[in-house]
């Protein structure tokens, strides 16, 4: 008994053995992913990449001031030149701006004249020549009014349209004047003593309010004319008399300066270094008004920076347009070349400006010549991947090539 209960133990044991172990399975080994690393494309002594034909030269045009869009000259796949008008933004109010600027600037000289010196013979030759000019306008204008009757055509009504605009014109450039001759200037003196100058009162006053009168007149002449070719040929021979004393009024504006020129006693005494100083501070000030007010006018058209194409167009008359916002694409399509897309970190250290390069035209299905001519200083991402964009000048522009074609590169390393 013992012996077989001895064997019995002993299988028993083997048994419990084996399912032991079975119940413990081996540990099986986890495998790790390797790190993804931009491989080269290099094949022996070139460093391959894949491109796109590009124009040399390009262009995102935009208005520097906001606005309304008054004409667009250019049209989408047209060719321009350098210079030319492509678009232009409303300016009526930027022009007014210059002819305030201009009438500031011309008051402002001509008080800087009147305390420097007296009235000198040319100045006095021109005011005598002004006032022949106003006396020949005044019989021209009588002629006019002494006319026969023909009835008003849509030729005149234009004219008298277009003459009651430059007549505002004229008035408001006036009113400009007249208002900066009545400007008085606080100034400190070389003594430190502060004072109040009012440099154009005087001459230059009377001179401004006599042509602010004959402006006045000349604006309700222009009125008086168009009224009556409105209402109909018998109220015409009032509008003709209005433009009479219209110009009778010039006239004696125009005399009235020659008289002021040449009265010795209404001549300015010497003006004071404080009242020099003061009239050139002003003259300066105005010319940067104006210089201000032509560059903001200049800023409505919109020119072609160079020879090119209009490659995109997003602007119609009457769209308000704001500054920096990106109305037209201009590309010089006659000067194209390639710029890779996926050119790896890997290779690039191993490129260099003026190495040889051969670009082949997949679309053409034919190679190109050429040399890099420049390197990308900062990378980007292509699928993670890090690259970097060479470009290739081309030795030949053959025809069929076009902006956007894919290429592929490869750049003689060795």
């Amino acid at each position: 008994m013992s012996e077989r209960w001895s064997m019995t133990i002993l299988m028993l044991a083997t048994a419990l053995g084996g399912c032991s172990r079975s119940l413990t399975p081996p540990p099986t080994p986890i495998a790790t992913a390797a790190p993804q690393v931009a491989a080269p494309r290099s094949i022996g002594g070139a460093a391959t990449a894949s491109g796109e034909v590009v124009p040399a030269r390009k262009a995102d045009l935009s208005f520097p001031i906001s606005g309304r869009v008054q004409t667009v000259a250019a049209k989408e796949g047209h060719q321009v030149s350098s210079g030319e008008t492509l678009a232009t933004l409303e300016t009526a109010t930027l022009e007014a701006k210059v002819a305030q600027a201009q009438a500031a600037l011309e008051v402002a000289q001509a008080q800087l004249a009147l305390v420097r010196a007296n009235p000198r013979p040319e100045e006095i030759a021109a005011a005598g020549a002004r006032l022949e000019a106003a006396r020949a306008a005044l019989a021209q204008a009588a002629a006019q009014r002494d006319r026969p009757d023909i009835g008003a055509t849509e030729a005149e009504i234009a004219s008298a349209q277009a003459r009651i605009a430059a007549a505002m014109a004229e008035q408001r450039k006036a009113e400009e004047i007249h208002d900066k001759t009545m400007t008085c200037v606080d100034v400190t003196l070389p003594d430190g003593e502060e004072t109040t100058l009012c440099p154009a009162l005087g001459t230059l006053e009377e001179q401004a309010r006599y042509t602010l009168h004959a402006a006045n007149a000349e604006h309700a002449a222009a009125q008086a004319k168009l009224d009556a070719l409105l209402a109909g040929a018998d109220a015409e021979v009032r509008a003709t008399q209005a433009g009479v004393r219209a110009a009778a009024a010039r006239r004696d504006a125009a005399r009235a300066e020659l008289d002021l020129l040449q009265a010795t006693d209404v001549r300015p005494m010497s003006a004071t270094a404080a009242e020099i100083a003061a009239a050139e501070a002003e003259v300066s000030r105005t010319q940067a008004g104006l210089a201000a007010a032509k560059a903001a006018l200049d800023q409505a058209t919109l020119r072609a920076p160079f020879d090119g194409t209009v490659a995109a167009l997003s602007l119609s008359p009457g769209e308000t347009v704001q500054p920096g916002q990106v109305v037209l694409t201009l590309a010089d399509l006659r000067d194209l070349q390639v710029e890779t897309t996926d050119l790896s970190e890997q290779d690039v250290d191993r490129v260099s400006v003026g190495q040889k390069a051969t670009v082949y035209v997949e679309p053409l299905g034919m190679e190109i010549e050429g040399k890099v001519t420049r390197i990308a200083s900062q990378a980007s991402t292509l699928g993670g991947d890090v690259v970097y964009t060479v470009v290739v000048e081309l030795d030949e522009q053959p025809p069929g090539l076009r902006w956007g074609m894919s290429v592929e590169v490869d750049v003689v390393t060795e």
